[in-house]
Parts: C-alpha cells; sequence; structure tokens
C-alpha cells in the first residue's frame, strides 16, 4: 500500500460508546480504519468500553505505530476473552448470534448471577471483592496513554454525588480513570479518585450515563470538524422487552444516548443558526456528525452477550465492525470534511 499524500488525508475525530463486550464492534471499527492511511485521528473522546478502546488505540499508536495499535487492540480483546468461558465457544459457534444470546441469557449460570446481582450490591463480597478490568486497565503502558502526540484522548465518567459529568485528559488519565468510566454500580463498587488541585477525594461511577461518550470536547477550534460517532448501543429496538433483564437492557440503553442524543440536539441546534447567518463558524465551530452503527446485530444480541463475553460473540461484533466501516467508507469517505452523513432532523422526529 502505498502511502498517502498530506493532501489526500482526511483527519477525524472519534467518540466511541460503552456497551461491555459488545466494544468489540469498535475493535473491528478501529481496526479497518487503520487500514486507510488515507485516515488521520485527531481525537477520541470514550466512555466504558470506548474508553478502553481508546487508551488501547493511543498507546499502541505512539508506541508502534498503525500496527501497534492493531496490535495493542488484539491484546486488549484476547484479554477480554479471558473473562468469559473459552469451552463455550465450541458449541455456541454452530448458533446465529441471537441464539447465542438467548441461549446464556437463559442459562442457569446467568440467571443466578442475575439474581445475585439484584439482591447484592458490590459492597456485599467485603474483602474478597475484585474488579476483573483492574488486571486489564493496569497492563495499558500510561506513559504512552498520556502522551502529548495524537491522538488526543478525552475519558469519561460521572460524579456519584453530583452526578455531573467529569472528563479526563492528558496525564489526568489513570488506570483509575479508566475503571472509573467502565464502573457500572451494580456490578463494580465505585472508584474513587483524588483531585490532584483540591486534594478531595471523590466517586465516580460509568460515564455512560453522562456522556456516552462527550461530544463537547471535540467541539475544540483546533480539532477537525469531522467527529465520527461509533454507536454500540441501537437507538431503536422493534419489540417491546418483556423479560426483566431485556426491560432492564432497554432502560440502560435509552439511558446512555439519551446525553449523546441531547448533544446532537444542540449540533443540529447551532448548524441551524450557521446556516442562517445568526453565528459565524469563526465564531462557534461547525461539526460534521457521522455514525458507524449496526443496530441490526446490536438487536439481536442482549444484555447478557454485553456482561459475556463469549469468544465467538467479539468475533462476531469485530467482523461487523469491520464491514460497518468498510461501508461507511466507500459511501461517506468523501464527505468528510464537507457534510453530515447523519440526518439529525430525521433521528429527532
Amino acid at each position: 500500500m502505498t502511502r498517502a499524500s498530506s493532501k489526500e488525508k482526511k483527519v477525524i475525530n472519534l467518540a466511541l460508546q460503552g456497551g461491555g463486550a459488545h466494544g468489540a464492534y469498535t475493535w473491528g471499527v478501529l481496526d479497518r480504519l487503520l487500514d486507510d492511511e488515507e485516515i488521520e485521528i485527531a481525537a477520541i473522546s470514550g466512555a466504558s468500553a470506548g474508553a478502553l478502546n481508546a487508551a488501547a488505540f493511543k498507546a499502541g499508536m505512539v508506541e508502534g505505530g498503525r500496527q501497534g495499535a492493531r496490535d495493542n487492540l488484539d491484546w486488549l480483546w484476547g484479554r477480554m476473552y479471558g473473562l468469559g468461558d473459552v469451552r463455550l465457544s465450541h458449541w455456541l459457534g454452530v448458533l446465529e448470534p441471537a441464539e447465542v444470546a438467548q441461549a446464556i441469557e437463559y442459562s442457569m449460570p446467568f440467571s443466578l448471577a442475575d439474581i445475585w446481582s439484584r439482591l447484592f450490591s458490590p459492597y456485599s463480597y467485603g474483602p474478597l471483592y475484585v474488579n476483573p478490568l483492574e488486571v486489564i486497565a493496569q497492563a495499558l503502558d500510561f506513559d504512552h496513554v498520556c502522551s502529548e502526540a495524537l491522538p488526543e484522548l478525552f475519558i469519561c465518567a460521572t460524579r456519584v454525588h453530583s452526578g455531573k459529568i467529569r472528563v479526563f485528559s492528558g496525564k489526568e488519565i489513570s488506570t483509575d480513570a479508566i475503571l472509573a468510566s467502565a464502573c457500572l454500580p451494580n456490578v463494580f463498587q465505585a472508584v474513587e479518585i483524588e483531585d490532584a488541585e483540591t486534594g478531595q477525594v471523590e466517586a465516580y461511577w460509568d460515564g455512560g450515563y453522562t456522556g456516552n461518550p462527550a461530544l463537547f470536547p471535540l467541539f475544540d477550534m483546533n480539532l477537525p470538524p469531522d467527529i465520527v460517532i461509533v454507536n454500540i448501543n441501537p437507538l431503536e429496538r422493534r419489540e417491546v422487552p418483556i423479560t426483566p433483564q431485556q426491560i432492564q437492557n432497554r432502560i440502560n440503553e435509552i439511558s446512555f444516548n439519551s446525553s449523546l442524543l441531547r448533544e446532537l440536539r444542540t449540533v443540529k441546534f447551532v448548524q441551524r443558526l450557521q446556516d442562517e447567518g445568526a453565528v459565524s463558524e469563526q465564531r462557534m465551530k461547525r461539526a460534521f456528525i457521522h455514525m458507524i452503527a449496526n443496530d441490526e446485530l446490536m438487536n439481536a444480541l442482549s444484555v447478557a452477550t454485553k456482561v459475556v463475553p463469549t469468544p465467538y460473540i467479539l468475533e462476531k461484533l469485530k467482523e461487523a465492525g469491520r464491514q460497518s466501516t468498510d461501508e461507511f467508507l466507500a459511501k461517506h469517505k468523501k464527505d468528510l470534511g464537507k457534510r453530515n452523513t447523519v440526518n439529525l432532523e430525521d433521528m429527532f422526529k
């Protein structure tokens, strides 16, 4: 592959949603973007699984360029494999993703774990409590993650006491910041982080509640106008959820999408003011919004496949992410830097 000239470069920002093991879809998206040397990433905003993907991508890119980023993402999701039961893949591989999701959801171990999570809090374990993500987060090279080299990173978490968003960037990003961004309160104990300026300790939960992910850091005038959102929480579901697990999952999806939708409404409002000449683009940046998603696949999956990272489903998600990105680039690469490829008006009807 010949290296693209600087004139051909398409420089974009990425906004990576959280969604547990479904973040493997974003793995596929990033893997495909790395294939295209005309695409460069200026900044990434991530929450939860999106934060882990962003940190692994940045650390790998700083250390070894595109191949380093690809290798680091492969390492990250290889470690995720270890959180599930690899033996399941021998028989789950003959099923469709929707059938796998249903098989896990109605299995005895998953049902017992679900009941347990509703009866006991993460604090019930006492000294036996372990966050399985900690080993993975600690293994990231934070000298590279916090490097001043591109892409810039913005990691979102939710302040427990105030319910407000906290965005970690630069040297603020740490193992605890990544764990805070991925801290589902019914699964993990709140992550406490000391504020370097005030010395006060604050507790944090998953960033998806207040910014999944936050777009506003990407509105900086020094960053390119294009924001590509990798959406892994379906905006719409065709069927009404009926089981307790389905209902809770849809509540979480709506909650995790609400902050994103609010920011997109603001983007549309600003664009309308700019089109009417009420606000100049020198005063307020014009952002171009794009989205890579596969709602059909995500509708076929469930909360079970979010919390049980089976190798079969992770590989299916990665493959789907690559395919979605391939289709996006074929259809919309020429639009980068010029216009939205998401119809924001239709989105809010």
